[in-house]
């Protein structure tokens, strides 16, 4: 077989068990977010889309509303980022799986009564949870696949597993943009619940697999003995939970160019997101606005899928991961400008796509096969500082730029010129693009197919 498909099937036939429970597990968990995004969203923006949100005098728009609720996110991640890392000292893999899904197992319960009439707090605190979910999940999956392989198989393991990942975000959207009408958003949380249920039981499959075959050859388990000093590791355990990632990530090049790459992004994903949900507040009203977004979600979704199939595996073990990474910022770059010169209706919402479609395909893929050569600590600590506090420190930042312009140029005409500012620094996500590749290849060993990242 040749072109992309191959790439999937150079999976080893021993490796297949665990690719097919972690694509599986990939599905689940994107499916739930892709059922909560669009509800969490839709609730939060009709709530303030006609009277506005009131704040010390001012009235924001719904979508300056929310860019408030992205700055709280901040908050939220830095406890997340708290409570993870201290979990991950006395859990890993499947444990820390159970724990968050029973966790959220409990917090759908509640909603599914509070969903049916909500608050102004049931509104906010529904938008942070939907965040929290991803945060908390994604990390938790990525850190049980990340301590289970090595950086030979995460090319030929991750494609197929991302595939799960996409396949989840098309599931989850076009079964909400179908039922989108007919079942209410508390109905939703039931169905949350027993995606959760199942997770927990894949997690349990899997855990149980990985210990078996952790000793085996083409996926060896990540000793920590190997990358830390034992005197590391002590202190390590002694300092604080909350600056542990970030003791791990300022000390090193290579994690901080990773910094550099989801930083970067989520600052240009956060300017251009809203930007997409200001021109759906513009053009459309009421439950159209609920229809809109299900139905770009589910272009989108799509889209991705597309991409993970036929070009994630293909560009990642063919041309390397400097190429596979720096695809994103080409698309959002384009995306950006073409806004700037035709602030349209679908312009505006294929900004989410230019996004997303790649984001969560080979962007995601290949960011996430930075971490296999790293050691356990950072494989746990650090990823958690940069994929939970930084992130938000990063949208928080881009809400900031969004707001003040927002503030003095308040017609829906001079938001095109809100792309100047993600069409400027996607120079300096492409720069650490290339320092993170150069760093994978000599952190993986520096193969022939491997230096590739270094060219």
């Amino acid at each position: 077989m040749t072109g992309p498909l191959r790439a999937f099937m150079q999976v080893k036939r021993r490796e297949l068990p665990l690719a097919i429970l972690m694509f599986t597990y990939f599905f689940l968990v994107i499916t739930s977010f892709w059922i909560l995004k669009p509800i969490k969203k839709t609730i939060f923006i009709t709530f303030y889309d006609i009277s506005g949100f009131e704040i010390f005098g001012a009235v924001l728009r719904a979508s300056q509303a929310e860019l408030l609720a992205k700055i709280l996110n901040m908050v939220v991640a830095f406890v997340a980022v708290v409570v993870f890392t201290w979990l991950s000292h006395r859990f890993r893999r499947q444990q820390l799986t159970y724990i968050f899904s029973v966790f959220f197992i409990l917090s759908y319960i509640a909603y599914s009564f509070g969903l049916r009439t909500p608050g102004a707090g049931t509104v906010w605190s529904f938008y942070l949870f939907g965040d929290l979910f991803s945060t908390l999940m994604v990390a938790t999956f990525f850190a049980f696949i990340n301590d289970s392989v090595s950086p030979d198989a995460a090319k030929r393991l991750y494609g197929l597993i991302g595939l799960g990942g996409v396949a989840g975000g098309v599931f989850g959207t076009s079964v909400l943009r179908v039922w989108v009408e007919s079942v209410d958003p508390f109905q939703w949380m039931w169905v949350c619940s027993a995606l959760a249920l199942a997770i927990i039981l894949i997690a349990y499959t899997a855990g149980r697999w990985v210990l078996l075959h952790e000793d085996a050859p083409s996926i060896p388990h990540d000793q920590p003995q190997r990358s830390e000093p034992p005197e590391n590791k002590h202190v390590a355990s002694r300092s604080n939970p909350a600056f542990e990632g970030a003791r791990l990530v300022f000390s090193s090049k290579y994690l901080l160019s990773i910094v550099g790459i989801v930083g970067v992004y989520e600052i240009v994903s956060t300017t251009l997101d809203f930007q997409f949900t200001e021109t759906i507040s513009h053009y459309l009203d009421g439950e159209a606005i609920g229809r809109h977004f299900a139905t770009v979600y589910t272009i989108t979704n799509w889209s991705s899928m597309l991409v993970q199939f036929f070009l994630t595996s293909f560009i990642m073990t063919r041309f390397g991961l400097t190429i596979a990474l720096a695809i994103l910022p080409a698309a959002m770059f384009m995306g950006s400008t073409a806004f700037m010169i035709v602030p349209a209706l679908w312009v505006g919402s294929m900004l989410n796509t230019a996004d997303n479609a790649f984001s969560y395909s080979i962007n995601q893929s290949a960011k996430e096969t930075l971490y296999v050569p790293t050691s356990r600590e950072e494989k746990y600590k650090a990823k958690a500082f940069i994929d939970m506090f930084v992130q938000r420190f990063a949208k928080a930042l881009a809400v900031g730029v969004s707001l003040l312009i927002t503030t003095l140029f308040r017609d829906f005409e001079s938001l095109r010129w809100l792309s100047i500012f993600p069409v400027s620094i996607i120079l300096v996500w492409i720069v650490a693009v290339r320092v993170a590749g150069r760093g994978f290849a000599l952190k993986a060993g520096g193969n022939a197919s491997q230096m590739k990242d270094s060219a």
